[in-house]
């Protein structure tokens, strides 16, 4: 039975929490591919993978912040879910569960896709966003760590910004199998 990504559902979630953490999930001080993994599951990407932390994407149900100690016990996620440079590794490989196909341009994505940034150009993914709105073929984006909202995708105004960043544009498959 196919699942269909709720592209909508994933962008008002981003909305909804793009400056503060929601209390079922795990918080990080580098957040943003958390964040965004969080945004996909929202859309009703499929989780896929576990127990197993270095494959699939996922991470376990029944999030509680807990004693607010920022440790959550028997509760685990893939590297995916959580590590910028392991999503990118994860879209770019997966043929099942969360699936997506890297395309070439900004202009080609759409709404709930996903874009991974390699500020140095060494090839290691440093920043994941997602997609909210386009304007003119342009993506505008939000995310976490340095939480922010309706920003131009290129980061050029950004401190972590080099005249050697890479971009990494996922398209989020609409259809699961």
């Amino acid at each position: 039975m196919p699942i269909y990504y709720n592209r909508h559902a994933a962008v008002q979630y981003a909305r909804t929490w793009w400056n503060r953490k929601n209390p079922n999930y795990p918080a990080f001080s580098v957040d943003c591919t958390n964040f965004v993994s969080q945004c996909l599951r929202a859309g009703g990407a499929p989780m896929s993978g576990a127990p197993n932390r270095g494959k699939g994407w996922w991470i376990t149900d029944g999030w509680r912040s807990g004693s607010g100690n920022g440790y959550y016990a028997n509760e685990t996620w893939s590297y995916s879910w959580s590590v910028s440079h392991s999503m990118r590794l994860y879209l770019e490989n997966a043929k099942s569960g969360l699936t997506a196909k890297r395309v070439q341009s900004p202009s080609e994505l759409e709404i709930g896709d996903v874009i991974c940034y390699d500020f140095q150009g060494n090839g290691v993914i440093d920043h994941t966003t997602i997609v909210t709105s386009m304007v003119d073929g342009v993506p505008y984006i939000h995310a976490h760590t340095v939480d922010s909202a309706d920003r131009h995708y290129d980061y050029s105004n950004s401190y972590a910004y080099t005249p050697n960043t890479k971009y990494y544009f996922f398209k989020i498959d609409d259809v699961f199998y």
